[in-house]
C-alpha cells in the first residue's frame, strides 16, 4: 500500500511538471544592469525542494516569474542537502528557502511565504 501511495504521489507530481512546463509563465524583463543586480542579490539564496512536490512546484513558477536566478538543492534523497535542511532548517520540509547574510542564514518554509518574501523583495 506505502508503494502504491508512493507510487501515485510521484506520478501525479511528474504530470503536474509537465503542465508546469506547458504554461509557463512569462517572465519579468529587467535593463541588464538591474538584472545583473539582482542576480547577485540572488546568490545567497538557496531553495530545498523535491523536484514533484507541488508546492515545491508552485515556488519555482514564482522564481521564473521574477526572472531570478535561485540555486536549487534536491533534499528528497538521503544526502548532504536533506542533511544540512535537517541539522540546521530544524526539520525535513520543502519547499524551504535559505537566506544567508551578515554571517547568519535563516530558513524560510512555506510556499506562499517564500512566494511573497520574493515578490516584496525583486517585484
Amino acid at each position: 500500500m506505502r508503494f502504491f501511495l508512493r507510487l501515485l504521489r510521484e506520478g501525479s507530481g511528474r504530470v503536474l511538471i509537465f503542465i508546469d512546463w506547458l504554461f509557463r509563465p512569462s517572465r519579468v524583463k529587467r535593463s541588464v544592469e538591474d538584472q545583473s543586480k539582482v542576480d547577485q542579490e540572488t546568490k545567497i539564496l538557496k531553495l530545498y525542494q523535491f523536484y514533484a512536490c507541488p508546492f515545491c512546484v508552485k515556488t519555482r513558477r514564482s522564481i521564473k516569474r521574477l526572472n531570478l536566478k535561485v540555486e536549487t538543492r534536491n533534499a528528497q534523497t538521503e544526502g548532504e542537502f536533506r542533511n544540512e535542511l535537517e541539522l540546521n532548517g530544524g526539520k525535513i520540509k520543502v519547499p524551504c528557502l535559505k537566506i544567508e547574510g551578515a554571517g547568519q542564514a535563516s530558513w524560510l518554509y512555506e510556499s506562499n511565504d517564500i512566494i511573497k518574501y520574493l515578490d516584496e523583495r525583486f517585484q
